[in-house]
């Protein structure tokens, strides 16, 4: 049984990615069959598919964090054929093949049930970008963030986390404000939920003091570097900020003044190897909070082929939004 997927293959420092006839056979141990029915491009995926970052581990390998689709087979007690399935992270696009592929065999743990409301196509509109959004906003709640208390800053807004993270904080009932450095998309911004709009470039700059005045109850923030830096100082007394990027670097270079002197709590939200219980609460947690009207507004739905033109422009800032890759067109 042979089916299409994307293959990276590496020839020294150079990774090049094709569309392929790849053999079921060749697919890695695992205990459940899923027929793809949808994946999705993220910033992860480029990082991997240019080896920008080592993301990738062992070569040839199907890229893709994502998939959704049907259990075709199983011998886990805990799936039946026919189940609707996603997997977001764990070891997909490293050391498994991922999910930009027609078909895939994984270990069952892995695998998070639909709910009923979510299809497979929406599930990938989500993606591991809304569903780290929705690790954010319970590290948030978690924290004891509520939306009486104030503002909640989202950088890299018109990504898919922050776009997602404003969806889900809007229908909430906090007050959001989007960082980007895209104004042109302002109205995009504002219907996700941005209550207000201010430049990336404001919070881009390296520190130069411990803190400064009080604004963000809370923050969702994908840049890291002296974005995370500038966003700590400004977080109020007892404000929690969800740090799940780093999109403008993995430096952090900050004092303890905010953690002293406001308790400000820093959660580090890691998406690939959260476990089954907190990966299932996200997803009920999505089926309810989030607007999935909202949520077709970002979406841009594409085949395998045409991600081989799309990829790199992950890195350059050029995405909007969601790319859904539907892998049977």
């Amino acid at each position: 049984m042979t089916f299409n997927a994307l293959l990276a293959s590496k020839d020294g420092d150079q990774v090049s990615t094709r569309l392929v006839s790849f053999d079921e056979a060749d697919l890695h141990e695992g205990d459940v069959l899923v027929q793809v029915e949808y994946s999705t491009l993220n910033y992860k995926d480029s990082l991997a598919m240019t080896n920008r970052s080592p993301v990738i581990r062992n070569f040839p390998l199907i890229p893709g964090i994502d998939l959704a689709g049907t259990v075709l087979e199983t011998t886990n007690a805990g799936f039946h054929k026919g189940d609707r399935v996603v997997l977001n992270g764990y070891g997909l696009s490293q050391t498994h093949h991922g999910g930009l592929a027609q078909r895939a065999r994984v270990p069952g743990e892995w695998l998070v049930k639909l709910p009923d409301s979510i299809s497979s196509k929406d599930a990938m509109a989500i993606g591991t970008a809304g569903y780290t959004a929705m690790l954010c906003v319970l590290a948030l709640e978690h924290g004891g963030v509520k939306p009486e208390h104030g503002d909640i800053l989202v950088t890299g807004a018109n990504g898919g986390v922050g776009s997602i993270a404003l969806a889900i904080l809007s229908k909430l009932g906090y007050r959001t404000v989007a960082s980007t450095g895209r104004p042109e998309h302002a109205q995009y911004l504002k219907d996700l939920g941005a209550d207000e709009l201010i430049d990336r470039a404001t919070l881009a700059e390296p520190r130069t003091r411990g803190l400064d005045a009080e604004r963000w109850a809370g923050v969702v923030d994908v840049a890291g570097s002296h974005t995370l830096a500038n966003a700590l100082a400004q977080t109020k007394y007892r404000g929690v900020v969800a740090a799940a990027g780093l999109a403008q670097g993995v430096d952090l270079t900050t004092s303890v003044l905010p953690f002293i002197l406001r308790n400000v709590t820093l959660a580090g939200i890691d998406s690939v190897q959260a476990p089954h219980e907190v990966r299932a609460e996200a997803w009920k947690r999505l089926a309810t909070d989030l607007d999935l009207g909202k949520l077709a507004s970002t979406v841009e739905v594409i085949g395998l082929e045409k991600v081989l033109e799309v990829f790199p422009d992950f890195l350059e800032g050029k995405v909007r939004g969601r790319l859904v890759v539907d892998v049977n067109a």
